[in-house]
């Protein structure tokens, strides 16, 4: 049994959106490319053996990924290859491009859905984005590692990566790395 990993892209000032609810300011100053930055992403992947998504996230990932050579973005390869799990009450079906494979989905409440995929899967379970999923594990104490991907922007407001009626939570710093371009990848474990 592994870790569940939550991973945020956010601002400086601590948003993963912008005020519109758009993730235009990822792609704004470069940082997402900077091969440091795709080392780390492939070295955090390693003991990964699943990615879970929730509704939204999914559909942002199914429209992108599985249309992208790992020759462009190294980390399409395990983004591919990984089982996928999207938490969803409404989808019908999650399909990933026209690969012939498919996301399963996980019905009914998120954080039980993740404790149990948990108990099935030999390694750590990445979620990336899935902010609605995000709130819901914070709030329940089911996170073991929280990766802020930082970028050196403000947005000034939108969303924040965490709930606001989360209350005071204790993080204990596992590591930091600073990337050239500006950006830091901050991992935490709660303490």
């Amino acid at each position: 049994m592994g870790r569940i990993i939550v991973e945020q892209i956010v601002s400086a000032d601590g948003y993963a959106t912008g005020p519109d609810g758009g993730i235009d300011f990822f792609g704004s100053t470069g940082e997402l490319q900077d091969p440091q930055m795709e080392d780390e992403q492939m070295r955090m992947l390693d003991p990964v053996r699943a990615i879970v998504l929730g509704r939204i996230t999914y559909g942002m990932f199914e429209a992108y990924w599985p249309d992208t050579s790992p020759k462009v973005e190294r980390v399409a390869a395990p983004i591919n290859t990984l089982p996928k799990y999207v938490v969803s009450s409404t989808l019908a079906a999650a399909p990933w491009g026209t690969r012939g494979d498919s996301a399963r989905i996980l019905r009914g409440d998120g954080v039980a859905s993740l404790q149990a995929l948990r108990r099935q899967v030999d390694g750590d379970i990445v979620v990336w984005g899935s902010l609605t999923l995000t709130d819901a594990l914070l709030r329940a104490g089911a996170v073991d590692l929280l990766r802020l991907r930082t970028l050196p922007v403000l947005v000034g407001t939108g969303r924040p990566f965490a709930p606001a009626d989360l209350g005071q939570r204790a993080l204990a710093l596992e590591g930091c790395r600073t990337f050239d371009s500006g950006a830091q990848v901050l991992t935490y474990r709660f303490a």
